[in-house]
């Protein structure tokens, strides 16, 4: 894959989806409704600016950044926003109580980048911060951001020619990640992490199906 060629934002601009998803890490990371000082939250790749915008107003308790590499936001009240070119994250050692990156890290570019990624989250965290990290499954059956199924199964090599045969495009810029692949990666950077899988399952179908009984 040839990491020069432009990237897409692949941003999920439908702002109902983005407060379901602000709930569910709300939730997966226990964040309280006060606080005695003012948390300091960033979210990185903010897109919609849904997902910054429900934290921020959920509670006074929070102070929210949010970056992206382009500018989608559909509504940018009540947190602070800033662009930037590459993984460098524009702000101090130890300056976050959360960081939040979802589905983010295969869009950042090959394994270099992905690693810088995480250590960029590492840098700005405080001693005892949480983060919240979500990322597609390369073997999940249908390839979520070009909806091609068995694209990500696919070699580097033949998954651009796929999207091309298919009309989806020319050029595959995801780089999704197998589990053994992401835990080196968050071992490397010094991250400490749990696997939460599970729970995000059980808290999604309790946002989106509140009545029903599995």
């Amino acid at each position: 894959m040839d990491n020069k060629l432009p990237r897409q934002a692949h941003a999920v601009l439908n702002l109902a989806s983005r407060q379901r998803k602000a709930e569910k890490i709300r939730r997966l990371l226990a964040l309280p409704a006060d606080n005695s000082r003012p948390l300091t939250l960033l979210e990185i790749g903010t897109g919609s600016g849904g997902i910054a915008h429900y934290l921020a107003t959920l509670s006074p308790a929070f102070q929210v950044f949010a970056v992206d590499t382009v500018d989608n936001r559909q509504i940018n009240g009540n947190y602070h926003f800033r662009l930037v070119t590459n993984t460098h994250l524009p702000f101090d050692d130890s300056f976050f109580d959360i960081v939040i990156t979802n589905h983010v890290i295969e869009h950042v570019g090959e394994a270099s980048e992905q690693a810088h990624h995480l250590e960029e989250i590492a840098r700005v965290l405080k001693p005892g911060g949480k983060g919240y990290l979500a990322v597609p499954n390369r073997w999940m059956l249908v390839e979520p951001h070009y909806r091609l199924a068995f694209l990500s199964y696919l070699p580097r090599s033949l998954r651009s020619p796929y999207l091309r045969l298919r009309g989806k495009g020319h050029f595959y810029d995801c780089e999704p990640l197998t589990l053994p692949e992401l835990e080196k990666l968050l071992q490397q950077s010094g991250l400490q992490y749990h696997n939460l899988c599970a729970e995000a399952l059980k808290q999604t179908l309790a946002i989106e199906h509140p009545t029903s009984t599995i």
